[in-house]
């Protein structure tokens, strides 16, 4: 029998209306609002893609209602989740989120801005953080604004230059050799590598996301890694839909599964060597240095 919510929060500013949904195959209850910005495949997919391990801490910016968070807290049975939304209720309501999924204890989430203000303050006093990710707006600030205030806010960039901002925001927060992880347009792609170079984050790893197999991506992630330098990457991606627009079965692992992309595999810790011979637990010797003999 499924469990009944508590009451929802009180909301300021209010909520209009609000309706409950699921995520991650039914694995995890959602509640967000019935109209305005409304979460697609986005930031289930962002979830996938952030190679956290442990007892990393991470940092979700334009957080929403928390799908992203509620993708990775299920994911990531250990990592510490924190949020930032500049919308006072979508922040209340990703607290909700998190509390009616049992997410609280290793949760927070801020009411506030990243760039600036107390929401920028509040994150600076939490940083260093191990992973960093976001979807930011991608739609131009000239392009034709929605009429609904919190849809517009999420979805268009409020000047040009935006996300330039965002990425050297999110760059400063992370610890060196860090993630930052995007989800974006793919018309976006030039913009925001430039802009990750900027910021110190090198290494960048491109994978895109087909509609349908042979169709040009119109969304990729992109991830780089702060203080690290090494060349672009381009991998093979993931086709979304079959040609009868039901999703993939390697879309279905992610969407419904819970599966993690490629971006999202964290590489395994290397194993210690033993002070005495050099040798991994594995029983395999490693190379040891050895100072250069001078002649006589």
């Amino acid at each position: 029998m499924k469990a009944s919510a508590p009451a929802l929060p009180e909301l300021s500013p209010p909520l209009p209306e609000w309706r409950e949904d699921a995520l991650l195959g039914g694995r995890l209850r959602y509640f967000q609002p019935r109209s305005g910005p409304r979460s697609g495949i986005e930031p289930v997919l962002l979830a996938a893609s952030v190679p956290a391990r442990g007892e990393a801490r991470l940092l979700e910016a334009g957080t929403g209602a928390g799908a992203g968070l509620l993708c990775l807290g299920a994911r990531l049975e250990h990592v510490r989740l924190v949020g930032i939304e500049r919308e006072g209720a979508l922040a209340a309501l990703a607290s909700y989120n998190l509390a009616v999924n049992g997410l609280s204890p290793r949760s927070t989430v801020i009411a506030g801005d990243l760039l600036a203000g107390e929401g920028r303050r509040q994150l600076e006093a939490l940083a260093p953080f191990d992973h960093v990710c976001a979807n930011p707006p991608w739609h131009a600030a000239g392009a034709s604004p929605s009429p609904d205030p919190l849809r517009r806010a999420a979805r268009q960039q409020p000047h040009a230059g935006a996300l330039a901002l965002w990425i050297d925001a999110l760059a400063r927060l992370l610890r060196p050799r860090g993630s930052l992880t995007l989800i974006l347009a793919a018309s976006l792609m030039a913009e925001a590598l430039a802009a990750l170079a900027a910021a110190g984050c090198g290494a960048p790893r491109l994978f895109p996301l087909w509609p349908h197999a042979g169709r040009p991506a119109r969304l990729l992630l992109l991830q780089a890694r702060k203080s690290v330098r090494g060349p672009a990457s381009l991998l093979s991606g993931l086709v979304l839909h079959e040609p009868d627009g039901a999703f993939t079965a390697a879309a279905e692992a992610i969407l419904r599964g819970g599966a993690a992309t490629p971006l999202g595999l964290a590489p395994a810790p290397p194993q210690p060597a033993s002070p005495a011979t050099g040798a991994t637990p594995s029983g395999n010797r490693t190379r040891r240095n050895v100072p250069f003999a001078t002649s006589k």
